[in-house]
């Protein structure tokens, strides 16, 4: 009985043989899909009325409500937060380059 890693070098080293696609199967890969103006209008006039249509049960609209949620309300102020310390980092650097200078000649 072989051992398992003698199997599986052998496997490794003996590559598979590669299929070459018929002439069919690579003629077929090009796909036109073709719709008239009318198919088109239809299509954006029922996108449009199932959109109005959703926006008329409340929970919907409650849910499309321009107001934050707390979670992102609190996520908004955290990236505020941040933005404040990250401008105090940087004023402190500048203040103390500034304040004491090194002169070299």
């Amino acid at each position: 009985m072989a051992s398992t890693s003698t199997i599986l070098a052998a496997a490794f080293i003996k590559p598979l043989p590669v299929r070459r696609p018929s002439k069919a199967a690579a003629g077929s890969r090009v796909v036109q899909v073709r719709a008239s103006l009318k198919e088109k209008a239809v299509v954006g006039l029922t996108a449009t009325a199932a959109m109005a249509a959703s926006m008329v049960v409340p929970e919907v609209a409650e849910a499309a409500g321009s107001g934050f949620t707390p979670s992102l309300n609190n996520f908004l102020l955290s990236i505020g937060a941040g933005g404040v310390v990250l401008a105090a980092i940087l004023g402190a650097v500048i203040g103390v380059s500034n304040f004491d200078p090194v002169k070299r000649s």
